[in-house]
Formats: C-alpha cells, sequence, structure tokens
C-alpha cells in the first residue's frame, strides 16, 4: 500500500519538458510510482486543478541561527522550498575553540548578516564545539527542511588565530590547523568551504572580517582539502561581485575551482541596464574561469527582492562612499551632524560618486516612500512619495528624507523603489538565466531580517511567468529553481519528481500563485523584527514524504534533515 497518492494533478517534473497529467505515488519517503496510479494508498490528495512540481532549492541562505528557534526555517518554507544551502559567505557558528570564538562569531554574524543580536542572545544555545556537534544538535532537534551546510573560513581562521584572525598573515602551522580544521568538519558532513573577500564585511568593531585577512595561498590550501572529499563545494563573494570583477579576482577564483576540482559559486549577479559594463564584467568572469578548465557560477535573482532602509541602523545605504563615517557615529551625535546642511549636501554628493558601483541604485531620492514612522511632525506621511513631499516643502529629496528622519529620531522606515525596473534590465535578465554559468538564487533567507526579503523569489518568480512578463515559461523557471540547484550540489535523488526520488513536492494554484506586500512583524526572539509576506496559492508542501504545509499553514511535522556530504551529496566534476 501507498503512504500517499497524489491523484489528478498536472505534473511539472522539474527537467524543463512540458506538463502533463499523472498521478505520484510516495512509499518511505521516496516516489515510486508516476503515470496512472490506481493506489491504494493511506492518503490520498487530491490535485485537481493544481500544479504538481518539485520542492524549490535555494542555493544561498543564512538559516544558520534561525533553524535553532525555528527549525521550518520560515518564511522558505511558506515558499515551497523544501532543500537548501546554508553557511554561506564563509560565516558560520561553528566550529568553535572556547567561548571567545562564540562570541565573536554570533557579534560578526549581527553586523554582516543583519541579524538580531537580541534574537540571537534569546534563541541561540551555543553549547557545540565541533562542527559535527553543530550539525548533531539540528539534527536531533528536528528540522521542516533538507539544509546542507559550508563551513565558512571566517570560523576557521578565528578558531586557529584568535584574535591575531584580524590583521595578521596566518603562519604554516595555523594553515595546517585550519585545514585540519575543515578536514574534520567536511568528513562530519559540511558540504565544503564558503569564504568572503568582499569589501562589504565588516565585523562587528568594523574590521573586515577575518577571511577578508587570508593570503591568496591560504585560501587555495583549504580549497585542496576540500578536494579530497567527496560531495563538496566551494561558495566565495568578492569585491568584484558587487562592481565588476578585477583580473585578480578572475584569476583566484579559478584558481580556487581548480586546486578544489569543485564547482565554484558566488552570490549575486545583479543585472541594471543603468551599468552594462558591470554585468558584462561578471558575465565575462564566468566564461574566462570555464576557457581553463574551471566552473565558476553566478547566482542571480529572478525578480526585484523587497528591502527597506535606515539612517538608524546598518543596511546598505551605509556603503555609500564614505557614509560608513556617518553611520560609525552614535545615534545623537548622527542626529546633530544630519542637521547641518552641509553635511546633507556631502551625502548627496558622496551618493553621486562612480565608487558607489551597484550601491548607485539606492539613490533614486524622489522614488522612496515612507514607510512607519514614530514622530506628531510625521503624522500622515506613511505610504507617501518622498519626491512629492519634496516638491511641496521646496526641497532636494535626500534633505527631505533626512529631516523626516532626524524627526522620529532615526527610527522612520524607508522603502526604496527598485531604479532597475526598465525593460531592458529585464531583457538583460531573462538572457542571464540561460546563460551556462547563471543559476537562480541568492534569496540571503535568514539574513538581513529587518531589511531585506528574498525568500518569495519561487512564488513570486512562477506568478511572473503566468501573469506577469512573461519572460519564460513555468516549466523553465521550476526547472532552474529545482534540478538546476540539485545537479550543481550534487544533491542525490533530490530536485525532480522521478522514480526512486525524494519525495520533495510542492502543489500550487497556477490561478493563485504569487506573494502578498512586505510587512514587519516583531516575531522573533526578544521580539525583534523581521520583514514578512505570506505566500498565496501554495497549497500543499512535502517533505521526505510528508506533509508540511496545507493551504499556507504549517504543521508540527519535522521530517527534514541535515544534508551530510558524501551520504546526501555527490561528487560534482569540472567536466
Amino acid at each position: 500500500m501507498l503512504d500517499v497518492l497524489i491523484k489528478g494533478g498536472t505534473l511539472i517534473d522539474g527537467t524543463g519538458s512540458p506538463g502533463r497529467s499523472a498521478d505520484i505515488g510516495i512509499s518511505d519517503g521516496r516516489i515510486v510510482e508516476i503515470g496512472e496510479v490506481a493506489g491504494p494508498a493511506r492518503e490520498t490528495i487530491d490535485a485537481a486543478g493544481l500544479i504538481v512540481c518539485p520542492g524549490f532549492v535555494d542555493p544561498h541562505t543564512h538559516y544558520d541561527a534561525q533553524l535553532f528557534w525555528d527549525p521550518r526555517a520560515t518564511p522558505s518554507n511558506l515558499f515551497g522550498v523544501t532543500s537548501m544551502i546554508a553557511g554561506n559567505c564563509g560565516f558560520t557558528l561553528a566550529p568553535l575553540g572556547d567561548a571567545s570564538d562564540a562570541d565573536y562569531l554570533k557579534k560578526m554574524m549581527v553586523k554582516v548578516e543583519g541579524m538580531s543580536l537580541e534574537a540571537l542572545d534569546a534563541g541561540l544555545p551555543g553549547d557545540w564545539r565541533t562542527f559535527s556537534e553543530y550539525l548533531d544538535k539540528l539534527d536531533n532537534q528536528g528540522l521542516a527542511v533538507n539544509v546542507g551546510f559550508l563551513v565558512g573560513h571566517c570560523a576557521l581562521r578565528r578558531v586557529a588565530m584568535k584574535d591575531d584572525a584580524i590583521g595578521a598573515t596566518a603562519t604554516a602551522e595555523q594553515v595546517t590547523h585550519m585545514r585540519q580544521m575543515l578536514r574534520e568538519s567536511i568528513e562530519s558532513g559540511g558540504l565544503g568551504l564558503s569564504t568572503s573577500r568582499s569589501f562589504t564585511h565588516n565585523d562587528w568593531d568594523s574590521q573586515p572580517v577575518p577571511s577578508r585577512w587570508a593570503t591568496e595561498e591560504e585560501v587555495l590550501e583549504l580549497c585542496r582539502e576540500v578536494a579530497d572529499h567527496a560531495g563538496t563545494t566551494l561558495e566565495w563573494v568578492a569585491d568584484g561581485c558587487m562592481n565588476g570583477f578585477s583580473e585578480d579576482e578572475v584569476s583566484l577564483m579559478t584558481r580556487m575551482s581548480l586546486a578544489g576540482q569543485r564547482p565554484l559559486n558566488w552570490n549575486v549577479l545583479t543585472v541594471d541596464s543603468a551599468r552594462p559594463e558591470a554585468f558584462q564584467n561578471q558575465i565575462a568572469a564566468c566564461e574566462i574561469a570555464t576557457e581553463a578548465g574551471a566552473r565558476v557560477v553566478a547566482l542571480t535573482m529572478p525578480i526585484l527582492v523587497g528591502m527597506n532602509m535606515s539612517l538608524g541602523s546598518y543596511c546598505a545605504l551605509f556603503q555609500l562612499p564614505e557614509w560608513s563615517d556617518l553611520y560609525a557615529l552614535d545615534i545623537p551625535e548622527r542626529i546633530k551632524k544630519l542637521r547641518d546642511i552641509d553635511t546633507k549636501v556631502w551625502m548627496e554628493n558622496q551618493a553621486a560618486l562612480p565608487e558607489a558601483g551597484v550601491f548607485s541604485r539606492l539613490t533614486g531620492w524622489d522614488d522612496y516612500v515612507i514607510g512607519d514612522t514614530k514622530s506628531t511632525e510625521n503624522e500622515g506621511l506613511k505610504g507617501r512619495r518622498v519626491g512629492d513631499i519634496a516638491r511641496e516643502r521646496g526641497q532636494r529629496a535626500l534633505h527631505t528624507i533626512i529631516d523626516i528622519c532626524v524627526a522620529d529620531e532615526l527610527q522612520t522606515v524607508l522603502w526604496p523603489t527598485p531604479t532597475d525596473d526598465d525593460p531592458e534590465s529585464w531583457r538583460m535578465r531573462a538572457k542571464a538565466w540561460e546563460h551556462p554559468n547563471v543559476m537562480i538564487g541568492g534569496s540571503d533567507a535568514g539574513a538581513h531580517l529587518d531589511r531585506m526579503a528574498g525568500a518569495p523569489y519561487t512564488a513570486a518568480w512562477i506568478d511572473d511567468c503566468l501573469h506577469g512578463r512573461q519572460l519564460t515559461t513555468v516549466e523553465n523557471a521550476i526547472n532552474h529553481m529545482t534540478d538546476v540547484p540539485a545537479r550543481l550540489f550534487g544533491l542525490i535523488d533530490r530536485g525532480r519528481i522521478e522514480t526512486g526520488f525524494h519525495a520533495d513536492i510542492v502543489l500550487f494554484d497556477a490561478d493563485e500563485i504569487g506573494a502578498t506586500d512586505l510587512e514587519i512583524v516583531h516575531d522573533l526572539p526578544g521580539e525583534s523584527r523581521r520583514l514578512w509576506s505570506q505566500a498565496t496559492g501554495i497549497r500543499r508542501v512535502i517533505v521526505n514524504g510528508v506533509t508540511t504545509l496545507v493551504d499556507g499553514e504549517a504543521n508540527e511535522a519535522l521530517p527534514g534533515k541535515v544534508m551530510r556530504s558524501g551520504t546526501d551529496t555527490q561528487t560534482v566534476h569540472l567536466t
């Protein structure tokens, strides 16, 4: 007898093939029959009028901490994600040497990934030392999704070098120690190495994170360790991920892939018709690596990710040229500076410099929309466009934003309108999706919780394919979000609806699929806030043969698992 029979749906199997009518039989967490299946079954699901597809695979998340207080990985689970990769950008919470390492890495996560310190203090147990203990703790508590974890370079360097991880070159003995820890971490299930060399990544003390101090030889030595283990991969983020790669960066990521004999992915390819040279540079970098025998893959998002900004707390505006000097001031001193007209003019001029690079996308001040406000002076401004308010006041738009924020003691929520929502940018995106060195993903889900919301990309893109721009077919979109990432990471028997594969399945209503508008909720430990969107049209999510969500409501089931290298993944070779 089947455990579950999904009857009467339109099957889109993840391969890119056209949808077809088919039933699906499930036993012991696996797909055992596809076609006209008669049963009997312990549970029969009526899928008439619904599309049935593989669960989505998110290749770039930061749920490393959140899973301890939220094993369902909300909101990604609501959007049909059944498998994900965490431990990206060189940032993990293991291994640890002592309590000082735990404190350093926790505070680093607050700064680089926008996590709430209150939430981490309240919700993170931290009672592990090795990577193995970290993975075991997650496995033992239970998960509603399948999660694979890369091993972060920053943790390795911190444990091996302590305070010298910042500012010092590692000795041969310290590199050997890092490589030993990486070996032990991968042997316990780590999926490979992640590292950062990006100027955007600074720690709690505003110093470059540990991995940014590593020599190229240190990075390559760790990649060589990855080559010794089955089912592993590489991930990095560097300056070029934002503004275009230098020749040195192209050379390094090529050598990383070759030293590790594994694909290397990076996050995130940003497509903007106003900056075509950056797009061309980043695509060319991947192609140069391919010509050298390496494999380098750019992640890109198929939607415009909703985000907000603030002059009171860390956000992407921090990255505008020298604005970090202003953000470094405490709030009273910052407010005092912001009242000065010279400061406002300086900020406007700095934001217009070419050095702003990809962050110039945030400088369309007229099109910002005011969100939540705090002061009586700002009553009635929520939901209004800044350009309209500025004209009423006879001011420049950025000056208006600053005055509104100062009146709220910098607690105003600011909603930027994307500047890359033009037809040419979308044409470029559609072209990028089909490039062999580009993969859909990069949600950053689990990070930047109060500033951005990438998790809805799965349902939002399908909605756009069916009811919006229709730049590609729904079959192609599903292939890009299921089988393609599963194959890049070597996930065994996942990513497709195929006989013998794990039963990770999503059922959705094609007429209703999508995502609600973003809102701010206070549901993290310590009542910390995050941006929230609810999926629409997703009728059921099944993980390893067990239903975890029905009509948008998650249940108590925790059928997910930690996906471990060599057991749940197989080696993906460069050729």
